[in-house]
Order: C-alpha cells, then structure tokens, then sequence
C-alpha cells in the first residue's frame, strides 16, 4: 500500500510507502511492483543505485541518460534529508525546462518517481545522507549526461548558496540546456 501525489509537472510523483512500526522499529514495503502498477507506475527496474554524501551541501545532478539508454528512477532517503530536484528537457513539451523538487528524508519516509525525458540532481541538506534508487536501465556510460545545476534559464532554487556546494568536476563542468540535445521529444 502506498500514498501517491502527482506533482506540478506531469510524470512527476511523490510516493510515500505505509510503515507499520512497533517498539522494536517499523517495517515497510519500499518497491512492491502490483501496488506501484496500481499507482500507476508500470516499470520494470533494472538496478538499484546508492549514494552516502558525508556533508550538508554535496550537490549530485543534473543527470539523466540519453535514449536508448534511458532511465526511469525511483529515489528515496535512508538517512538525513536532501532536496530533489527533477527537471523536464523533453523539446516541445509544454513544461520544458521547469523544474520541480522537494524534500526527500528518512524522517518523511516519501519517494519521487522521475521518469524518462525528466534530468534529476539532489543537494544534501543534512549530513551523512543516504539516497537510493531503483533505476529502468543500467548504468552506460556512452549516455550519460549533466545539464548545469545553476542554469539560469531553469533557475532551480536550491536552498544552499551555490558557493556552499560541493560540486563534482564533471557536475562543474556540465552544459547548460540550451546548448544540450537531450534526446528527448514530447
């Protein structure tokens, strides 16, 4: 069983799993495909990702994977928090280069599913934060592909300064959207 939210750009959902808990702690069905295709969420997931960010401000993203490696994902937090962020890069599409996020946290225990045609990133906002995800196709490194987390057309509002942010060198480095073919179409 699962709470599902559709979020303000179309594809984009907020899930958030039922935890029964007792005085030894919870337990709670994180992937369970028959009540997520009940939600309206049809994937078979190929590989499961994991990622500990040992401080407050590690940004990750904006990432997807060009077709035909393309990747739907299902991200959640076991420890501390972080804000998601999902933006859309389908050309033509009414909502293109508006982004959604939120906050992911084991606290909240809620999940975002991202699909295909979506670029996703995520900025820790506690430390020691670990996030995991289910993805629809394996990891290739021939698809791989970064948009600029501080794009000034998309204008994602993280809620760190961007001199704060502990950045990759290829997350740095990264495109804007602009000069991207993404490689999706709406």
């Amino acid at each position: 069983m699962v709470d599902v939210r559709p979020l303000d750009l179309p594809g984009l959902v907020e899930l958030r799993p039922r935890r029964f808990s007792d005085d030894r702690g919870f337990f709670s069905e994180t992937w369970n495909q028959a009540s997520w295709q009940d939600a309206g969420i049809n994937v078979d997931f190929v590989q499961d990702n994991y990622s500990l960010s040992s401080e407050r401000g590690v940004l990750r993203g904006l990432h997807y994977q060009a077709p035909p490696a393309a990747q739907d994902k299902l991200v959640r937090v076991s420890r501390g928090a972080v804000f998601d962020v999902a933006v859309d890069i389908r050309h033509g599409s009414p909502t293109f280069g508006r982004w959604t996020g939120l906050i992911l946290s084991a606290a909240e225990w809620n999940q975002l599913f991202v699909p295909k045609g979506f670029a996703h990133g995520f900025v820790t906002i506690e430390p020691g934060s670990e996030v995991q995800y289910k993805v629809s196709a394996a990891y290739s490194p021939e698809y791989d592909r970064a948009i600029r987390f501080d794009d000034p057309i998309i204008a994602v509002e993280w809620p760190i300064e961007a001199g704060a942010l502990l950045l990759s060198d290829k997350d740095s480095a990264a495109p804007l959207l602009a000069d991207r073919n993404t490689g999706f179409t709406y």
